[in-house]
């Protein structure tokens, strides 16, 4: 089958490859990443635990920065909807505060380097000014996959926030980070404590009856 082609008549197959072995390349890249974390990783040390060489790493990224920041878009434009099923199958409020606090300890659970990744990313954009623009990007839609369960929660209660997008976040994200640590730690109960938060947080996120 012939490639099909863009307006000024180049292939788009051609374009599609090299993005696929961009994200092949990020696949790999952040099981590093995960482990060393932002300051540890080079694009040598990326290199060496994939199965890609330096020159290969170095020919679809420029220097290490632009790979980590295509590697957390890659990562986060994947997970910014995983609680959209959540908000979709849940039909009382206390169904949602279970499943929505279930899927945080799951993603805990099952990504915690990318997710200890993520918050190292968030800390280092303070301090590297080519990561924040990444940064306050992927902040935001995480802001706002926590407000539209804050919504639906509200919508099923039959009563309004009376929070910002922002303060919902930040107070939820703080509680995640915490639970995080704990789980990464050993702290025991700390996975247990995240959902006992969650169950108590979002009823004062909205008008009290």
């Amino acid at each position: 089958m012939a490639a099909t082609r863009t307006a000024r008549g180049a292939p788009t197959d051609k374009h599609d490859k090299h993005d696929e072995r961009r994200n092949q390349l990020a696949e790999s890249a952040l099981r590093t990443l995960g482990e060393l974390g932002y300051a540890r990783s080079s694009l040598r040390e990326i290199a060496n635990n994939s199965e890609f060489s330096h020159g290969v790493v170095h020919y679809y990224f420029a220097d290490k920065l632009e790979l980590i920041i295509y590697c957390v878009r890659y990562y986060k434009a994947r997970c910014v909807t995983r609680y959209d099923e959540v908000i979709a199958g849940s039909s009382a409020p206390d169904v949602l505060l279970d499943a929505f606090a279930a899927k945080l300890v799951e993603t805990i659970v099952d990504e915690a380097p990318m997710h200890r990744l993520w918050y190292d990313l968030r800390t280092q954009s303070m301090f590297e000014e080519g990561l924040r623009e990444a940064v306050l990007m992927i902040d935001k839609t995480l802001e706002e996959m926590i407000w539209r369960v804050v919504e639906r929660y509200a919508e099923l209660s039959g009563r309004p926030p009376v929070c910002t997008p922002q303060a919902a976040y930040g107070l939820l994200d703080g509680a995640f980070q915490q639970a995080l640590l704990g789980h990464l730690t050993g702290r025991e109960g700390a996975l247990d404590n995240l959902v006992a938060q969650v169950r108590t947080f979002l009823p004062f996120l909205l008008a009290q009856p």
